[in-house]
């Protein structure tokens, strides 16, 4: 993965920064640690000069993400926001992107926790955040995907982004921080209900079935428990799009362009739209099919609805106006 193309960073990019669902990031299971890469890999220098190393792990809240830590990253990401710093051996910009990110991020006094990814040792991060050049800064806040920039980037640039970042965090609850010397390893979370671990677990294995059994019996004991809600609408939007194949995929879209009233297809592409990032297409293709629509069906829609705005999370302002639409067709 090389470079060339990176966009790099403007200031004037912060104020577009928003919490939003384009990645699934619990799709990224690890079946089994992975052996750490090598962190004294050379990097190839520009012009065929010698090969510079990349800079030693220096800021106490700098984490080398991994398979075996990623998930405990994510949830981490409930407490303070976590910033991906994306990068190879193979990328110039790599070495001095990440030092700049340990200086920021120190000066953030624990309110920022800095994850450094070799995109050659964990090709699958950077698929899921759909990288398309190296280095790349992501954050991931409250499990979701939030992203920077790309390329080169100097400190007056970053800081105004992440000081934004900041803002997104506390208007979503996030206002928590960590120690520096004690930042290295993410807080040990605590352990989950027994149901939810079962949930956990199954989707951990890729058994979206299983985890949507857990989930329903923890709301049979608990009809008031919202995390098992959300759960139930993440995994059975997981299993529906796990069945679909890329030919399948663009074979609904072109149905749903055909056949408007078509419930399955103008559902179909909405679970598409929400897995990737779409969120307001989604929620709008659904509101104007129940607005043309009557009976089994538009109960239909109005419930997937419902429940996709619990993947994406009540408090998103994207549901709170799909909400008002919702109320405009219904009543």
């Amino acid at each position: 993965m090389s470079s060339p193309g990176s966009r790099p960073v403007t200031p004037a990019a912060a104020s577009q920064l928003n919490l939003r669902g384009a990645v699934d990031l619990s799709s990224l299971r690890r079946p089994a640690p992975a052996p750490p890469a090598p962190s004294a890999a050379p990097v190839p220098a520009r012009n065929g000069s010698a090969p510079t190393e990349p800079p030693a792990a220096r800021s106490p809240l700098r984490v080398d993400a991994g398979e075996e830590n990623f998930q405990d990253l994510v949830q981490l990401s409930a407490q303070v926001p976590v910033v991906f710093v994306l990068y190879s051996h193979y990328a110039p910009e790599s070495p001095a992107l990440l030092a700049t990110m340990e200086q920021i991020v120190e000066g953030f006094a624990g309110r920022l926790v800095l994850a450094a990814a070799d995109v050659d040792a964990f090709p699958q991060l950077a698929q899921a955040f759909q990288v398309q050049a190296v280095p790349t800064a992501v954050a991931v806040l409250k499990g979701q995907p939030v992203p920077l920039f790309q390329g080169a980037a100097e400190e007056e640039q970053v800081r105004p982004l992440l000081d934004e970042l900041l803002k997104v965090a506390e208007a979503n609850g996030v206002t928590g921080s960590i120690g520096g010397a004690g930042a290295q390893a993410p807080a040990e979370a605590p352990p989950l209900a027994p149901l939810h671990q079962a949930a956990f677990d199954a989707i951990e294995a890729g058994d979206y079935a299983a985890a949507a059994t857990a989930f329903r019996q923890a709301l049979a004991e608990s009809p008031a428990d919202a995390e098992a809600k959300a759960g139930l609408a993440q995994v059975e939007l997981m299993g529906r799009l796990e069945r679909l194949s890329a030919p399948e995929a663009e074979a609904l879209r072109q149905l749903a362009a055909q056949e408007p009233d078509n419930p399955e297809a103008q559902l179909g592409v909405a679970d598409l739209d929400i897995s990737g990032g779409h969120i307001e297409d989604a929620f709008n293709r659904i509101i104007t099919y129940i607005g043309r629509n009557f009976g089994a069906e538009r109960e239909t829609a109005r419930v997937r609805l419902l429940e996709l705005f619990d993947v994406v999370g009540t408090s998103d302002e994207r549901v709170a106006k799909a909400r008002q639409g919702l109320a405009r067709v219904l009543f």
